[in-house]
Order: C-alpha cells, then sequence, then structure tokens
C-alpha cells in the first residue's frame, strides 16, 4: 500500500488479488446479500484509492483495509436502513441423493443454515467482532486497531458474542425461532 501512496498504480492490482476474496467474505458475513457486498468490495478499493494518503504505514495494511471495510457497511446500512437479511437454505432435496453421506451432508447443511440464521440474530456489533476474529481470522491485536479499542475489550465482546451465538443457535435448533435478547 504504501506503493500505491507514492503513486504506484499497477500494485493495486496484486492487492485487489490478494485480498478480495476475504474482504468480500467479511462484507458478505456482515450483510449476508450478494450483490451489495460485491458493490461494497468496489467501494473499499476506490476508498483505498481515495484514502490512500491516510494509510501511514505504522499498523497493519489488513486492519486499514478492515477499518475502510467496517466504514463502507456503516454507510450501507444507513443508505438501506435495513438489517441483514437470513439465509435462504436452497432446495436441499434435490442436492442430495439417498445413503448415509448425504444424512451426513443433509445435517451438516441444516447446522449451517441454523449458524446463519444465529449469526443474522446477533447484533451488528457482535456479528462484526465475531466476522472479524472467526471468518477472517484477524488477531485480537488487530480487531482492536480496526475497532479503535483495546486488545482486552475485544477478547470480551468476542467471549460475550460467542455466548449469545450459542444461545441463539441452540434456541434455534430446538425449534423456537422467536429467540429475543
Amino acid at each position: 500500500m504504501l506503493q500505491v501512496k507514492a503513486g504506484n498504480m499497477d500494485t493495486m492490482g496484486l492487492l485487489f488479488e490478494r485480498y478480495h476474496r476475504p474482504l468480500f467474505g467479511f462484507l458478505f458475513h456482515m450483510t449476508n446479500q450478494r450483490e451489495a457486498s460485491e458493490d461494497m468490495l468496489q467501494t473499499v478499493f476506490y476508498r483505498m484509492l481515495k484514502y490512500r494518503h491516510t494509510f501511514t504505514g505504522d499498523g497493519e495494511f489488513r486492519s486499514w483495509m478492515y477499518h475502510l471495510a467496517r466504514n463502507v457497511v456503516v454507510d450501507y446500512s444507513k443508505q438501506n436502513k435495513r438489517s441483514a437479511q437470513q439465509y435462504d437454505l436452497a432446495d436441499v432435496a434435490e442436492k442430495i441423493g439417498g445413503g448415509p453421506a448425504a444424512d451426513e451432508r443433509f445435517q451438516k447443511e441444516q447446522d449451517l443454515d441454523t449458524l446463519h440464521k444465529a449469526m443474522s440474530k446477533l447484533s451488528p456489533d457482535n456479528r462484526e467482532v465475531l466476522v472479524l476474529s472467526r471468518f477472517q481470522e484477524l488477531k485480537y491485536e488487530e480487531i482492536a486497531r480496526v475497532l479503535n479499542t483495546t486488545e482486552g475489550a475485544i477478547k470480551v465482546r468476542v467471549h460475550r458474542a460467542m455466548n449469545e451465538l450459542k444461545k441463539i443457535f441452540l434456541t434455534i435448533e430446538n425449534g423456537n425461532t422467536t429467540y429475543k435478547l
């Protein structure tokens, strides 16, 4: 990014190739909307170029990038004034054939669907720390830089978010989909 900041725009393509998939994953997990995530991904890379002068090189590039992505998600949420939609499970019956392996796949898909539903019921702040720590595999120190807080605060937030996610997951799994915080 320091090369991009210095005017070498060719290296922006390298940054895109290296980071577009994990960044898309973050955006998708935050919004559960594929097209919106693709649009936001482009916006993040546009903002990287527009605000390249703000990257100092003191911290890690990923922290700066996720900070920009986080702002894009906030802007998107404000513009659309709607929370993340729940995931739709595709027509599982068509995908699965017979046999024990099919039963395992079906159970995994059901568990995954339940996890997605539970994630969508989390507050945006709790979903964000879990996506950054569990899906994007950022270290607590990096997340603290992205969210402008301390590493200890992030540990507490992740712990609390995981506990809340477990409660929601078990509530949904037991057939009570009217979980309220």
